[in-house]
């Protein structure tokens, strides 16, 4: 269930639908449908991942591997 959901996520980013706001838009949507799975939502880093810093590094970080088609920082990030 929670690869599907930050398989979802990655691909909501890659879309990039809104000028400002895309990894939020697209962390909420993997967390409802997670939850709609029946597991509990994801804790992204357990900070704002708005402001620059080592826990928002570590999710771009996360992403650009899964771009390469490792999905395994995104998803261990999704639950840390």
């Amino acid at each position: 269930m929670d690869e599907l959901a930050v398989r979802f996520h990655h691909q909501l980013v890659a879309i990039h639908p809104f000028p400002n706001g895309n990894g939020r838009h697209a962390r909420l949507i993997a967390d409802l449908l997670v939850q709609r799975l029946g597991m509990p939502r994801f804790s992204w880093g357990s900070v704002s991942l708005v402001d620059t810093g080592e826990v928002r590094s570590a999710y771009l970080e996360a992403l650009r591997a899964a771009d390469r088609h490792n999905m395994t920082l995104l998803l261990a990030f999704a639950r840390t």
